[in-house]
């Protein structure tokens, strides 16, 4: 035996299990599940939240912990990224994405919340040795400790470039918005510095759980008293929204368990309320969702039908949300019909309706609170693939609706391509001369149509522009940012 094999070994560092944190074990699995199957944040996270609370894992502390690092994450990912990127030795899309997720988690912890440094960094390589093992534990623990050597302020003035020498680029990193989005939001909104930036730091911020009592079924008034003065406050706007104080699993309320109370923000109440609220010519019995999933505005509107008198055909494209809609309209007091069909080559006639609303597909830019994921995933081209939707959609709708009946346009996204532009284009279609009155391709009749003044329909509502058309805020109403046109078709 060699004089070198009887030497004792070296007393090692004894090997350590890592400990495994269960908040943020499933907030790393949700912001994977998001980046890798273009899942949505608000319908992964309630199932694991669930799955946790049935283990015995989590309370309610640490139900919200978790909500708050996916989402915070979510949203600051543009402003995260710019950090990290100054923190690491290559580009970042060459960092795995389970790596840079872990990364960012710890960034959010660090840079957005109340969290001791030292705890932040010691949780997040904990996680990185559970998630991803030691060896990248070591590279996470290595970048997490130069990014705790600022706070985010610091780090900003670091990372974000002058607003003077590019106002866009600047806006975008320090409200973690795609320059593209900034842009756009910002020729929509119009104005100066303060109001986009007072937009962007609205959309980052978590928004207000608001309920809606269904017309006909549910009362606002009696919701409150259920929920009481702790717990929830009326809406701003909207006589039917009761915010949630406490925020909570809304599908606890018994109200919300018996469908006499739904989830919805209150700009999407406003949009129904105002199609609701115009003045139509002649009778008023036959009303239409034209894409009605899920089926918020349609229960909202099929309730203020039966008030009336009125019927509502709410018809919707995908089958599985078509079910989603019959879901929300079950046990409302009046008649209503569900359907699976195309809007764009509908099965009812032309002119059979009053009243008709278009809740177009969209980018969505206007619910970036409540989807942070989406900012990062849409690009400017997709403005292109709804384009067509839209103004077929809207045709349609001008289409299906009497002469001295009234269509709302609305969608979830401020974007003039989406918007004005739209509405613009269809019109001028209907005002042509040698397209009113003809029929087109598919045999249907031409028209002519204007637009009515939406603002006195929503009473109490400030800030609404400048007409005929509505453009809420997150900033200016506390809502999505809906857009909102109403048109009377007069031919």
């Amino acid at each position: 035996m060699s004089e070198q094999s009887r030497r004792p070994r070296r007393p090692g560092k004894p090997y350590r299990r890592p400990q495994k944190d269960p908040v943020r074990i499933l907030a790393f699995e949700a912001l994977r599940a998001v980046d890798e199957r273009d899942a949505y944040a608000n319908l992964v996270l309630p199932p694991l939240l669930r799955k946790a609370r049935e283990k015995g894992d989590f309370d309610g502390r640490d139900a919200a912990l978790a909500t708050e690092l996916v989402y915070g994450t979510l949203r600051r990912q543009g402003t995260y990224d710019a950090v990290i990127a100054a923190c690491v030795d290559r580009p970042l899309r060459e960092v795995d994405p389970p790596v840079l997720d872990v990364l960012s988690l710890g960034a959010h912890q660090l840079l957005g919340t109340r969290i001791p440094t030292h705890a932040a960094v010691s949780a997040s390589v904990e996680l990185a040795r559970v998630v991803l093992g030691d060896g990248r534990a070591k590279f996470v623990n290595a970048v997490l400790r130069k990014v705790a050597q600022d706070d985010l302020d610091g780090w900003l003035e670091r990372v974000a470039p002058p607003y003077d020498e590019d106002p866009e680029d600047h806006l975008a990193v320090v409200h973690s918005h795609p320059r593209w989005v900034v842009s756009a939001l910002w020729d929509s909104l119009g104005g100066g510095r303060a109001g986009i930036e007072d937009l962007l730091e609205a959309d980052n911020e978590r928004p207000e759980v608001t309920l809606v009592a269904r017309p006909g079924r549910g009362d606002a008034e009696e919701l409150l008293d259920a929920l009481g003065e702790d717990a929830a406050l009326p809406g701003r706007w909207s006589p039917y929204a009761v915010r949630l104080t406490e925020g909570g699993e809304p599908g606890a309320i018994e109200a919300v368990r018996e469908g006499r109370a739904g989830v919805q923000d209150e700009g999407s109440q406003l949009v129904a309320l105002a199609l609701a609220n115009a003045p139509v010519e002649g009778p008023d019995r036959a009303w239409l969702d034209g894409c009605a999933g899920p089926g918020g505005k349609a229960a909202m509107l099929a309730g203020l039908a039966a008030g009336r008198g009125a019927v509502l055909l709410a018809s919707e494209k995908q089958p599985h949300r078509a079910g989603l809609v019959a879901k929300a309209l079950a046990g409302n007091p009046g008649p209503y019909q569900v359907i699976a069909a195309d809007g764009t080559r509908p099965p009812w006639r032309p002119g059979s309706f009053d009243r008709v609303l278009m809740d177009v597909p969209c980018t969505g830019l206007g619910a970036l609170r409540r989807r942070p994921e989406a900012r990062w995933r849409r690009r400017p081209e997709d403005l292109e693939g709804f384009a067509p939707l839209q103004r077929a959609l809207l045709r349609t709708a001008l289409e299906s609706v009497r002469v001295g009946g009234v269509v709302g346009y609305a969608t979830c996204s401020p974007h003039l391509a989406e918007t004005r532009a739209v509405v613009d284009d269809v019109l001028k279609q209907y005002a042509d001369k040698q397209y009113a009155g003809k029929q087109g391709a598919d045999g249907r009749d031409g028209g002519a149509a204007e637009l009515i003044d939406a603002r006195p329909l929503l009473p109490g509502v400030p800030a609404l522009g400048d007409g005929p058309d509505i453009q809420l805020w997150p900033h200016l109403h506390g809502t999505d940012a809906m857009y909102l046109a109403l048109i009377r078709r007069t031919a």
